[in-house]
């Protein structure tokens, strides 16, 4: 992810502070600098951290937080206070029209990945809101834009409404409106150009269309891996179109993420997306209190819940509850399993979502070879229907076939089978209500554990109430 080098950054500058029993004016003084300096490294705008520092040193040194219990503890909570105020406090989703259609006009710069999220977010409204979402080509200029776009639209089954490279983009918008309120169409995507720098015939382009189109929602769509750059184009974009919304793409990348701290603070307009991936479905609603987590360290507990349950319905859930307890989880759950976690996101992601897993010594070198993924599931596929059922019949013989089936060795083969019979131990433990050696970890022990437990279970049971109220 972008912020792994702030993360580390910003969790060695509090790691100290939370070694001491009592802070002094000075451990606070010695630790801003620190952060100011994470901050300025990963190439947060500098008024930004001005501003960021001074709020945080203010309330840091007050009597009552220098003079509690756990002083350590009062001051990781400012931060991430602080850090959540500065990335926009709440959450903020999309702007609809009274009535139909809501236009979504999306604008940025050549190579943003505007394109791209268009088809996201259309996949994204089909899924959460049963949308019929109408796409317009108004990219006339790039090569193959129009063909992108129409590739997206047929993989996703939404209407995409082009006129080729020779009709003005306002025309295409114009007429795309029309169809859209012909067909009733409750929301319209438009993808206008972009160029490799901001110029006068662009944003007069852009003007006109958003004359005619009247959106309810001007996203600009940023590149993460274009930095501090990224705020300047923000402002730009600003002053000139008045945008509504900013969406950050290639935020998985390697890429510092200091923009995502300061645009919200630059332009006002708040962070609504973030693009973490090349798949249609790697879209994520911004939310500054869980992205504050993440940068911190702190682990993202509601995101990789709803991650989860986007992939597992309840008859699923309840399905491998009863599978779990009754010992039966055989390896055709195995690979139902392993391809909605591969869905969800890279493992080692998901992992450092768990709140502590990322202070673990060594987890950011953690990573989850794709292939070894593959060649256990080759395994499993090279067996009969019977051995997948029943893995006692795993004789030495029938893992010898499956090895050579399966392309792997036997004593790969062997170890596999190892690893799926623990886990099943390990499911029937969790199954009847016990942590298995180690999880405990996760949490923590004693009164902090319980807490850490009661804390996740409310999580579950909001986000539940939430589901059931967008039903």
């Amino acid at each position: 992810m972008a912020f792994e080098s702030l993360t580390e950054r910003l969790q060695q500058a509090m790691g100290k502070l939370r070694k001491k029993g009592k802070v002094t004016e000075a451990d606070v003084k010695e630790m801003m600098r620190e952060i100011r300096l994470a901050l300025l490294e990963a190439d947060v705008n500098l008024q930004v951290v001005k501003e960021f520092t001074k709020s945080v040193r203010e309330r840091a040194v007050g009597t009552e937080v220098l003079e509690s219990l756990s002083p350590a503890q009062q001051i990781v909570k400012i931060v991430n206070e602080e850090l959540t105020k500065t990335l926009g406090e709440e959450t903020v989703g999309i702007t609809k029209s009274p009535k139909i259609p809501t236009v979504i006009m999306m604008v940025g710069l050549q190579g943003a990945g505007k394109t791209t999220f268009a088809g996201k977010l259309a996949n994204y409204l089909k899924k959460n809101e049963n949308a019929r979402p109408l796409m317009i080509a108004g990219d006339v200029y790039r090569p193959a834009a129009i063909d992108q776009l129409k590739v997206l639209g047929q993989q996703l089954d939404v209407p995409v409404f082009e006129m080729g490279t020779e009709v003005s983009p306002v025309e295409i918008v114009r007429q795309g409106m029309e169809l859209a309120r012909e067909k009733k169409n409750d929301y319209v995507l438009i993808d206008t150009a972009g160029r490799l720098h901001i110029d006068e015939v662009l944003m007069t382009e852009l003007k006109e269309i958003k004359e005619i189109a009247e959106p309810n929602e001007i996203l600009l769509v940023v590149d993460a891996m274009t930095g501090q750059d990224a705020v300047n184009v923000a402002d730009s974009f600003n002053q000139q179109l008045g945008i509504t919304g900013v969406v950050i793409t290639k935020l998985d990348g390697d890429t510092r993420g200091g923009a995502a701290l300061s645009i919200r603070q630059v332009t006002g307009a708040p962070i609504k997306f973030t693009g973490t991936g090349e798949k249609l479905t790697d879209l994520e609603v911004f939310h500054p209190d869980r992205m504050a987590s993440r940068i911190l360290g702190m682990g993202d507990m509601m995101t990789l819940i709803e991650k989860a349950q986007q992939e597992y319905d309840e008859k699923q859930a309840e399905e491998l509850a009863r599978k779990m307890k009754e010992n039966s989880f055989d390896f055709n759950d195995f690979i139902e399993q392993m391809d909605q976690v591969n869905n969800m996101g890279p493992i080692e992601d998901l992992i450092k979502m768990i709140p502590g897993m990322s202070q673990i010594p060594g987890i950011e070198n953690v990573k989850v070879d794709p292939k070894q993924i593959a060649r256990q599931k080759a395994i499993v596929l090279s067996m009969t229907k019977a051995e997948r059922e029943n893995p006692d019949l795993l004789n030495p013989s029938r893992r010898r076939r499956i090895a050579a089936g399966s392309g792997n060795s036997v004593v790969e083969v062997n170890r596999f089978i190892k690893q799926f019979k623990e886990s099943q131990k390990m499911m029937q433990q969790m199954s009847k209500g016990s942590m298995p050696a180690g999880m405990d970890q996760m949490f923590g022990t004693g009164v902090k554990g319980k807490l850490g437990k009661m804390a996740m279970n409310r999580m579950v049971k909001k986000n539940k109430k939430k589901k059931k109220k967008r039903k």
